[in-house]
């Protein structure tokens, strides 16, 4: 197949309802366990439900060791997986295709129906849409090969209401161990991803998902990203935007921000600011200020300060707090209990008599004495 112009290789995963036939492909990079995991999700959630018995071939992702007859040692993932999802693995024979019959002929069936000619998309998650719709295609205009009065899909509908509810999606990650570089990267799958500056110097825990890498340390997230299946790659977020505050010429030269592409205003303020003494320092607050407000505000913040003819990062911090300003107090009514019988009169030329004494007082050449006697004769 062709994704977004190249030729690439995918591997297609195949669910399939024994009794009314019901397909379910999905394509994906790898056959790795996260794969798996995914699989059956997505199979199991377009089902509304799972079958209390699984056929499964011998695969490495599930299957640790292979004994007599049909006793297997599954791993421990994929046993919680089962567990989840109340399916019972029951394993083929090697070498045994007819064990699973319906599954092995659904694979020629989608590589003739659905993939022939080779099918050209922008992206794997376009060609899965579109599996998807070729397999509820199928299954409408195609009769049941038993109930021949009735559809691939009228069937299907029926046995729902036999299938195991849906319980909701398994955390189907594969858990890896991975230190953290100077530089705030780890590497994964020939891949490297950054992470949050704190994590320097400490062990993490990689979740690897069939979309997405998760990076944990001490049960806290300290990265997220979409996972790259290429080689040498190099995956930056916010997280090192903290490293900012303390090497300000890592906005220059960093490896994060040199050949980062930013978009048109926050190029143009960048622009803007490089005259200026502090600019990095700036721009580093204002990037810094994405970590907590979000891009879309700080985006908006930007735009209305461009607008105004301005372009420092104060306005633009201060834009951003004035949703966060807090809201004025409630009017608190006095009750009657604690009204005054008698306001007191404003009487402000009692100050005067502290600046001067009156011309009767008496005048004590004592200073502290006639403060004392001054502030006695002021006082409320």
């Amino acid at each position: 197949m062709l994704i977004n112009g190249v030729t690439a290789m995918a591997k297609v995963a195949h669910v399939r309802l024994c009794h009314s036939r019901m397909p379910f492909v999905r394509a994906y990079p790898r056959e790795t366990q996260e794969m798996v995991f995914d699989a059956h999700d997505r199979a199991f959630g377009f089902f509304k439900g799972a079958g209390t018995c699984g056929i499964y071939d011998n695969m490495k992702t599930a299957v640790e060791t292979i004994f007599v007859g049909r006793e297997r040692a599954y791993n421990r993932r994929f046993l919680q997986m089962r567990s989840h999802y109340l399916v019972d693995p029951v394993a083929c024979t090697p070498a045994s295709g007819w064990e699973k019959g319906q599954a092995e002929n659904q694979v020629g069936l989608v590589r003739e129906r659905f993939l022939t000619p080779r099918v050209r998309v922008k992206s794997l998650e376009e060609l899965n849409a579109w599996l998807l719709d070729q397999c509820m295609a199928y299954a409408r205009a195609h009769r049941h090969p038993e109930m021949r009065e009735r559809t691939i899909w009228e069937m299907f509908e029926v046995e729902r209401a036999s299938l195991v509810p849906y319980g909701g999606r398994f955390d189907g990650f594969h858990p890896v161990p991975a230190s953290v570089s100077k530089t705030c990267l780890v590497r994964f799958d020939n891949n490297r991803y950054s992470v949050a500056a704190s994590a320097v110097g400490r062990p993490v825990g990689i979740r690897a998902y069939a979309d997405r890498i998760e990076l944990r340390q001490a049960g806290h997230v300290v990265g997220q990203h979409h996972r790259c299946f290429g080689r040498d790659q190099t995956v930056f977020d916010a997280g090192t935007m903290p490293v900012l505050a303390r090497k300000l010429g890592a906005l220059r030269n960093g490896a994060p921000f040199k050949d980062c592409v930013l978009p048109a205003r926050p190029r143009q303020i960048r622009r803007k600011l490089t005259d200026s003494a502090d600019g990095d320092r700036q721009m580093v607050k204002i990037l810094t200020a994405v970590l907590r407000d979000g891009l879309p505000a700080v985006e908006a913040a930007r735009q209305e300060a461009l607008r105004d003819g301005v372009h420092s990062a104060d306005v633009v911090i201060n834009i951003l707090a004035r949703p966060r300003e807090p809201a004025p107090p409630a009017t608190i009514m006095t009750p009657d209990a604690l009204r005054l019988r008698h306001a007191p009169a404003a009487d402000c030329t009692r100050y005067d008599r502290l600046r001067r004494p009156s011309d009767g007082a008496k005048r004590d050449p004592d200073r502290h004495g006639r403060v004392e006697a001054l502030w006695h004769e002021g006082g409320v």
